[in-house]
C-alpha cells in the first residue's frame, strides 16, 4: 500500500492545538497563511507518495554501496533528491536572505513528518544538512555564511555532523581529532565514525562540521572546537577527507553511515576555539527534535500498513455472528493493537507540533519574557519528544509486525523494515538514557522543577475545562489525565528533593516515559475538547473518532502513569542492588 499523509489530522493539530493562526502573526511569518500552508501540505503529500515512498522498499533492499572511497546511493535516490531540491523543499524553514522560504518551524514540521514516513533513509540527508545550516547561521562568520549557506539552503551542497570517534561515543571529552592552525585555516587530522551521509552521490559537495582539538586546548569538553571541512575546496580541489567504509546496519540501509578519515584536511573555525561543543549542540537539539519526529513518522507508516493488511486478511470467524471467515480487523485484539498504534501516533503528533510552535514563539515573539518562557518549555520537551516518541515508535512498529502475524516477519510485506529502521532512533543523537538524564538533571533538578511545575499548572487549568464537558468519553479521559498529572508532580518533587544522583538517574528513563505519556494525554484531552466544540459544524465522523481515540488513550496508555511513578520513586535501590560480579551466576 502507498503512504498517504494523514492530512486531516495534521491540519486539525496545526489549527486546533498548535495555534497556526497565532504563529502566522509573528514577525516574518506572515506568508504562512491558511491557503499557503494548505497548498504546501498538499504538494508535500504528493511528493512523499509519488516520489519518496516508491523507492523506500527498493532502497532498503539495494542499500548504499561503497567502493574505492565513493558511495553510490540506491536506484532512484539521485533523481528524487534532484526533484526535492528543485521543489524548494530543502529551503522551507530558512530565511529568504539565504534563499529560504521564511516559513515557521510549525509548517516545516508536518512536511518533515511526511518525508520520514515515506522514506526515512532519504530524509536523513536533509535532516543533517538543516542542522549544519542552523549552526552556521548562529555561530558562523559572515564569510563562512556567504561561502556555504546559499548552496546548502538550496540543497546543492549537503551537511554532516562529525562527533563520534571509535573511543568517543557519548563521552565527547575523549575526542582526539586534531586541528593545527596554518594561516587563516586549520589542518584537521583524525577519524570519525557513524557519519550519516558522510559520503554520497546526491550533491556536488558535502560540508562536514567536525569536532577537533587544537594542540594547546585544555582537556575534556572545554577543549573542543568546531570546524567546517568541505569535501571540495573553494578552488575546486578535493580536500583530504575521505570515506574509508560504510557500516552494515540493521536498518536504514539506503542511508550511508560513513567512517571518515581526515588527513590534514583544510578546515575553517566556526566561532571561537574551545567552544565547539556548545555550537554543536545547536545542531544536536535540532537533530533531536527531528529524530523524535522519526518515531512519530514510523509509527504512522507502520499503522497505515497494518490497517490496510487487517482489512484484507481473512482469518477466523466473527465472535458473535459466527459464519464465514472475516477480515482480522473484526477481532477485538487486532482492534486493540490498531487503536494503540493510532492513539499513540496522534498523541505524538500533537506533542511534536505543539513543541514546534513553541520554538517559533521562542524565536519570534515580540515580548522577551514570552520568548524566554517558550524556550524553557521547548528545552523541557525536546528530550521528551526525542526519547518518548522514538521508544513509542519502536513499540508501534513492533505492533505492526504483530498485526501481520507470520507475514510480518517476512520482508516482502514491508512491516519488518519499519521495525528495523525504527530501532536506531532511540540510539543516535543521544540514547534514551542520555535524554532522560538531561531531562531530570538539566531540565528539572537544575531549576528546581520550575518549568515542569508551570506546565503542570496548565494541566490543572485544562482539568477545569474538561470538567465542563458532559461527554462520557471526555469524563473518562479527564480522570486518567488527573492521575497522570499527579504522578508527574510526585516525581518532580522527588527529583528536586533527592540528593543522591544515582537515585534520580536510576528512574530517569521511566520518568521520561511517564512525561511522554502524560504530555501525550494532555494533547489528546485538548484534542477531544476541540473536537467536541466542532462536532455540529465539522467532519462528524473524524471528530467522533478523535474523541473516542482520546478515551482509548486514557484507558490503555495513561493508566500506566501511577505504576511508572512508583518505579521512579521506589525503584532505585533495586536497580543498584547487585554487585558487578552478581549479574552472571557462572
Amino acid at each position: 500500500m502507498t503512504y498517504q499523509a494523514p492530512l486531516k489530522d495534521m491540519k486539525f493539530v496545526l489549527n486546533e492545538l498548535a495555534g497556526l493562526e497565532e504563529i502566522a502573526k509573528l514577525p516574518g511569518y506572515e506568508e504562512a497563511s491558511p491557503d499557503t500552508v494548505e497548498a504546501i501540505l498538499e504538494q508535500a503529500s504528493r511528493f512523499a507518495s509519488e516520489v519518496l515512498d516508491p523507492i523506500n522498499y527498493s532502497g532498503d533492499q539495494e542499500g548504499s554501496k561503497w567502493a574505492d572511497g565513493a558511495v553510490r546511493t540506491p536506484k532512484g535516490f539521485r533523481e528524487a533528491y534532484r526533484r526535492f531540491c528543485e521543489g524548494g523543499w530543502n529551503a522551507l524553514p530558512f530565511e529568504a536572505e539565504w534563499g529560504g522560504q521564511s516559513l515557521p518551524r510549525l509548517v516545516s514540521t508536518p512536511v518533515q513528518e511526511m518525508w520520514k514516513s515515506s522514506n526515512m533513509s532519504f530524509s536523513l540527508c536533509p535532516l543533517l544538512t538543516q542542522g549544519a545550516i542552523e549552526a552556521l547561521l548562529l555561530r558562523g562568520s559572515d564569510e563562512l555564511k556567504r561561502q556555504y549557506l546559499p548552496k546548502m539552503v538550496e540543497g546543492r551542497w549537503t551537511g554532516t555532523m562529525n562527533l563520534t570517534e571509535p573511543q568517543a561515543g557519548s563521552d565527547l571529552s575523549l575526542v582526539r581529532t586534531r586541528a593545527e592552525r596554518q594561516g587563516d585555516h586549520y589542518l584537521i587530522s583524525g577519524q570519525k565514525i557513524f557519519i550519516t551521509y558522510g559520503e554520497h552521490d546526491l550533491a556536488e559537495n558535502i560540508i562536514h562540521l567536525v569536532l577537533a582539538r587544537t594542540p594547546e586546548a585544555p582537556e575534556g569538553v572545554k577543549g573542543i572546537s568546531l570546524f567546517v571541512v568541505p569535501k571540495v575546496l573553494p578552488d575546486g580541489k578535493r580536500n583530504a577527507a575521505r570515506c574509508a567504509s560504510i557500516e552494515h546496519k540493521l536498518g536504514i540501509h539506503a542511508s550511508p553511515t560513513a567512517v571518515m578519515v581526515y588527513d590534514k584536511a583544510l578546515g575553517y573555525l566556526v566561532g571561537e576555539e574551545n567552544r565547539g561543543l556548545e555550537y554543536m549542540f545547536i545542531m544536536m537539539n535540532a537533530a533531536r527534535f527531528a529524530v523524535g519526529l522519526e518515531g512519530l513518522a514510523i509509527a504512522e507508516r507502520a499503522f497505515q500498513r497494518a490497517l490496510a493488511f487487517s482489512k484484507e486478511r481473512i482469518q477466523g470467524r466473527d465472535l458473535v455472528q459466527g459464519g464465514k471467515a472475516v477480515p482480522i480487523i473484526r477481532h477485538p485484539d487486532v482492534r486493540r493493537m490498531l487503536m494503540l498504534m493510532k492513539s499513540q501516533a496522534e498523541a505524538m503528533r500533537a506533542l511534536a507540533y505543539t513543541t514546534a510552535a513553541a520554538m517559533d514563539l521562542a524565536r519570534k515573539h515580540p515580548d522577551a519574557e514570552a520568548r524566554k518562557r517558550h524556550q524553557a518549555f521547548v528545552d523541557l520537551m525536546i528530550p521528551v519528544v526525542k526519547g518518548w516518541c522514538t521508544e513509542t515508535g519502536i513499540d508501534v512498529a513492533s505492533l505492526g509486525v504483530q498485526v501481520h502475524g507470520g507475514m510480518g516477519f517476512v520482508e516482502e510485506t514491508g512491516a519488518a523494515q519499519y521495525l528495523r529502521d525504527a530501532r536506531i532512533t532511540t540510539i543516535y543523537e543521544g540514547t534514551t538514557g542520555i535524554q532522560a538524564m538531561d531531562l531530570v538533571g538539566r531540565k528539572i533538578a537544575r531549576e528546581a522543577g520550575a518549568t515542569a511545575k508551570a506546565w503542570l499548572a496548565s494541566l490543572k487549568a485544562l482539568d477545569a475545562d474538561l470538567g465542563k464537558s458532559a461527554n462520557a468519553d471526555i469524563k473518562s479521559l479527564r480522570a486518567q489525565l488527573a492521575q497522570g498529572a499527579q504522578a508527574v508532580a510526585d516525581c518532580v518533587n522527588f527529583i528536586v528533593e533527592t540528593k543522591d544522583p544515582r537515585a534520580t538517574f536510576a528512574g530517569a528513563v521511566p520518568f521520561l516515559k511517564l512525561m511522554g505519556i502524560v504530555a501525550g494525554g494532555w494533547q489528546m484531552a485538548r484534542a477531544a475538547l476541540a473536537a467536541e466544540q466542532k462536532l455540529n459544524a465539522g467532519d462528524t465522523s473524524f471528530l467522533q473518532a478523535k474523541i473516542a481515540t482520546a478515551r482509548f488513550y486514557g484507558e490503555h496508555v495513561l493508566v500506566q502513569a501511577s505504576a511508572l511513578r512508583d518505579t521512579v520513586i521506589k525503584g532505585a535501590p533495586s536497580v543498584m542492588a547487585l554487585d558487578e560480579d552478581q549479574f552472571l551466576a557462572a
